[in-house]
């Protein structure tokens, strides 16, 4: 599995960095920062990809909220936020609130796309 983040996001490094502590061997962490690969293993452009986290799980990529419920699956010590966000009413709630957060994050940094 291959998580694809903005590392040059401060709020956005310092939660991955939570995640990685976690040493999951499984999981590749992708900087999305410049990163033309990342673009080609994922079939999003560089502002799909700045926009919401996203991860490739075998050939099949999974973006937002629904990206984030697979990285915690993934990681016993957040497991927990797995089995609660995954609930069909909470993960329509949490979906709305990182759609906002995520956009106001994307408005913070776009500035590092080359358009």
């Amino acid at each position: 599995m291959k998580v694809y983040f903005n590392n040059s996001c401060k709020i956005c490094k310092a939660e991955i960095d939570l995640y990685k502590k976690q040493k999951i061997e499984e999981i590749d962490w992708i900087d999305i920062t410049d990163n033309e690969l990342a673009v080609k293993e994922t079939s999003k452009d560089s502002k799909q990809l700045l926009r919401r986290l996203h991860i490739k799980d075998g050939e099949k990529v999974f973006g937002g909220a629904e990206a984030f419920l697979l990285l915690w699956k993934k990681m016993p010590k957040y497991k927990f936020l797995y089995n609660f966000f995954r609930l069909p009413i909470i993960f329509n709630i949490f979906s709305f609130f990182y759609e906002i957060v995520a956009f106001f994050l994307y408005l913070k940094n776009k500035k590092q796309l080359k358009n």
